[in-house]
Parts: structure tokens; sequence; C-alpha cells
């Protein structure tokens, strides 16, 4: 058995990702974004917690892939990932233990930095070849 990433139980996993979901919900710029994604919160929920209880506690039970659901979402924009990660570091600090905050945010910000590269390259392949066109 492969120990955990650091100590942190899985209420605290669930209780983080619900007070950041709901902190993202009422956010000017993210809120609309997921909602024209997110129908079912619970369920949404549900599958970040198996996310993060995988990438931290090496649990079974996620298997999707966070790269290619952003993609596909046609509105993420690598602007929004620095805002996701300033509420997300928010949730922890006011969460979590400082040490679970400080690993877990370490954690959350390596995933988002190959999420946001991810976002930039497919925007840079889907611009049009030659100079920018100015109007």
């Amino acid at each position: 058995m492969i120990p955990p990433r650091f100590l942190i139980s899985e209420d605290d996993i669930d209780r983080v990702v619900r007070i950041f979901y709901a902190a993202i919900r009422r956010h000017e710029v993210l809120g609309p974004v997921f909602a024209g994604h997110v129908t079912d919160w619970p369920a949404h929920e549900a599958k970040i917690a198996g996310f993060w209880r995988r990438a931290i506690l090496h649990q079974p039970g996620y298997d999707g892939n966070p790269m290619q659901v952003h993609l596909a979402a046609g509105d993420v924009r690598s602007q929004h990932f620095p805002i996701w990660l300033a509420l997300f570091d928010e949730t922890l600090r006011r969460t979590v233990t400082p040490e679970a905050a400080v690993a877990w945010s370490a954690l959350a910000h390596r995933i988002g930095r190959g999420l946001r590269m991810g976002v930039e390259d497919i925007s840079e392949r889907n611009r049009q070849p030659g100079p920018p066109i100015l109007r």
C-alpha cells in the first residue's frame, strides 16, 4: 500500500471540495463557466473528491482524464487557472491544517500548470497561421 502524499482524511477532502465549489458557483468569472457544464453538483463534487483521493491518498475509484475534460469544454481559458488556484488556496487555508494546505496547494499548482499548458497549446494550434489580423 502506498502511503498518502500528506496527512489528510477523506472527510477533509470532501469538505474542501464542497466549500471550494460553493465559492466557484458564486464567482463572477468561473461561476458561469462551470454552470455551463455542471448540471449535478453533488455528482461533480463526488467525482472531484475521488480525483483528490486518488492523487493524495492513492485510492482507486477515479478514472477520468482531466486534460481531456478541460479541453472538450471549449470555454476553459488559460487565464481561468490563476483564479481557480487562488480560490482553491483560500479554501485550503481556511479548511485544513497549514501543513496540509501547503502540500495540497503545491500539488494543485503542479496539476494546474499542466492543465493550463495543455489549454494554451490547443489554443495556439487552433489559431490561423501567419501574422495576426489587426482590426
